[in-house]
């Protein structure tokens, strides 16, 4: 017994270093963790919180600046007018039903391709050129301050201006307005669009299924029940007369867009930033002229009813004290009003989580604030989904469709060009194609990789690091990035929810340079064209665009003005600092 007790002696040590070394292991743990959802990090500037800055309230645009401001008012509006004649012959018109079809002066831009791409292509140059020295005096030059900012007046004029032509013009850059005519119709005839596609629901002849896209004909509808249901009331109204279902398609287009220019200026002075600066990257950007009002998107209301929620949501949240039975009708309209976004797309269901965070962080900031937070934010998100999807009739389908448009290989998604090049470089080596199989393995990186940057944003905006616009900009940039496909317009998920808080050029450069390029890259739809046209016209706009900035250099501020505002007249900043 002696020798069983002096032989057990040695273990204990032993056991007490292995209990060492796995608390030491716990607690380095624990600290990466904390450190990586953001609760342990170093002070803001190290942080996302760079990407901000308060801006200043300067003077309006002098007289010479005005003159200058009507010049770019009117150049933009030409490149708009351009584009909408343009897309009578190159726009996504539709197969039948074609009002230009036959007629001798309008159908000649349809026989005219060539012709009609250089024109649309000139006249979106034009306007991204009207755009960009619109912000001169909006945001100023690179890294800097304007002397003088337009008013917000002046702002919503040219915007006006710009988006009437497109708001009359066939639809431009996708077809997809006519697939949601299809999905509508399919609802009205009492089918389940969450089932049947164009073809089984309406039949191969219908004239609504002849103007689908191939790829779609087939697919069961991505959208949520409201916008189904909308579409619906929109079919038993129209029937099938495409070309006003298309233009009552686009009033919900330019409703969302007139959410956007309501909600961004407000959310953008909470953020301490000019409302003009944020209507000019956020509202008057090519991508939002193009796709939106252009393409006819219902990611339009999507934004817009997520911001105007967002809005009335930080009403309660910051501007209530103390938290009376007024916040609570706010908080209440805002949770709402954001669900009822998510239910025509469900990607602003996001918002909800940093409007949670933010309440949670007013009530206290404790666990228990956390979850009451998310008890009363869930509750009102689960009901308004529920009625939705209930009184609609159309059920809970469409959570079996969302991954619909993941069948398209989009160039613009990280992870999706990232397994086709590799999958591209599989085959020179000749190993064989594996890309489907590389796709399975970067897309659910992706999304954990985006999961993973959302949750660092709740955290930030729970802890009082980041305001929440800046937040849900920031998580749904890394959604965009890293989503399996990646549209142009998809862009603008995160654009406008940053252009009320983000102003630095580490953020304002790349997502101005983007906007541009995107814009001018993308193709009208609606015709087959061949290399030659293609290249014909980029050589005519390259040509058009260089004459009119040589003609042009001392009419327009294409060269930024020297200077800044005097020290002596130090401006007071917008709003509140972040």
């Amino acid at each position: 017994m002696r020798g069983l007790l002096t032989d057990s002696r040695p273990a204990a040590p032993i056991r007490l270093r292995l209990v060492a070394v796995l608390e030491g292991a716990r607690r380095k743990a624990v600290a990466f963790g904390r450190r990586a959802l953001g609760l342990d990090v170093p002070a803001a500037d190290h942080t996302i919180a760079v990407l901000h800055r308060d801006e200043s309230e300067v003077p309006e645009l002098d007289r010479k600046e005005l003159v200058q401001l009507d010049r770019i008012r009117l150049m933009g509006a030409t490149g708009t007018v351009l584009m909408a004649i343009s897309a009578l012959g190159i726009g996504a018109q539709p197969v039948q039903q074609n009002p230009t079809s036959g007629v001798r002066v309008l159908g000649i831009f349809a026989r005219a391709h060539t012709g009609s791409l250089a024109m649309c292509m000139i006249g979106a140059v034009v306007v991204v050129l009207a755009w960009l020295l619109l912000g001169r005096f909006a945001v100023g030059g690179i890294g800097g301050s304007p002397i003088h900012r337009l008013t917000r007046s002046q702002l919503d004029r040219t915007l006006l201006l710009w988006i009437i032509p497109l708001s009359v013009a066939p639809p431009l850059f996708s077809n997809d307005v006519y697939s949601y005519l299809a999905q509508s119709e399919i609802a009205a005839r009492g089918i389940d669009p969450y089932q049947e596609g164009p073809v089984a629901g309406l039949g191969i002849d219908n004239v609504l299924t002849n103007n689908v896209p191939t790829i779609w004909r087939d697919t069961p509808a991505p959208y949520g029940p409201l916008f189904l249901w909308v579409g619906r009331g929109i079919a038993e109204l129209t029937g099938d007369n495409i070309i006003l279902g298309v233009w009552v398609h686009r009033v919900l287009a330019l409703a969302g867009v007139a959410l956007i220019v309501w909600a961004l200026p407000r959310l953008s002075v909470r953020c301490g930033v000019a409302g003009v600066s944020a209507l000019w990257l956020g509202a008057a950007n090519p991508l939002v002229l193009f796709h939106l009002v252009g393409g006819v998107h219902n990611d339009a209301l999507m934004i817009g009813l997520m911001l105007a929620g967002l809005e009335f949501a930080l009403r309660a949240i910051e501007d209530t004290h103390p938290f009376d039975g007024r916040a609570y009708a706010l908080l209440i309209a805002g949770a709402f009003i954001i669900a009822l976004s998510s239910t025509i797309k469900i990607t602003s269901i996001i918002a909800m989580g940093f409007v949670w965070m933010a309440l949670a962080r007013r009530w206290g900031g404790g666990w228990r604030a956390v979850v009451t937070a998310a008890a009363m934010l869930g509750a009102i998100a689960l009901g308004t989904t529920l009625v939705i999807s209930s009184t609609s009739g159309l059920g809970f389908g469409w959570i079996h469709t969302l991954n619909t448009a993941s069948a398209v290989r989009s160039w613009m998604s990280l992870p999706t060009a990232l397994g086709i090049i590799t999958g591209f470089g599989g085959v020179l080596l000749g190993l064989g194609d594996h890309t489907t199989a590389l796709l399975s393995i970067t897309r659910p990186i992706a999304a954990a990789a985006a999961a993973f940057v959302t949750v660092r944003m709740l955290v930030a905006t729970g802890t009082g690091r980041l305001h929440p616009v800046g937040a849900l900009g920031v998580a749904l940039g890394a959604i965009v990035l890293l989503f399996p496909v990646v549209q142009p317009w998809y862009l603008l998920w995160a654009i406008v929810p940053l252009a009320a808080w983000a102003t630095r050029p580490v953020f304002r450069v790349p997502a101005v340079a983007f906007s541009a390029v995107v814009s001018v890259l993308q193709m009208p739809r609606g015709a087959d064209l061949e290399v030659f046209q293609i290249v014909g016209a980029a050589l005519a706009t390259i040509i058009v665009g260089v004459l009119f900035i040589v003609i042009t250099r001392n009419a327009l501020p294409w060269r930024a003005h020297a200077g800044v505002s005097a020290p002596s007249q130090q401006p007071t900043s917008y709003g509140v600092s972040s």
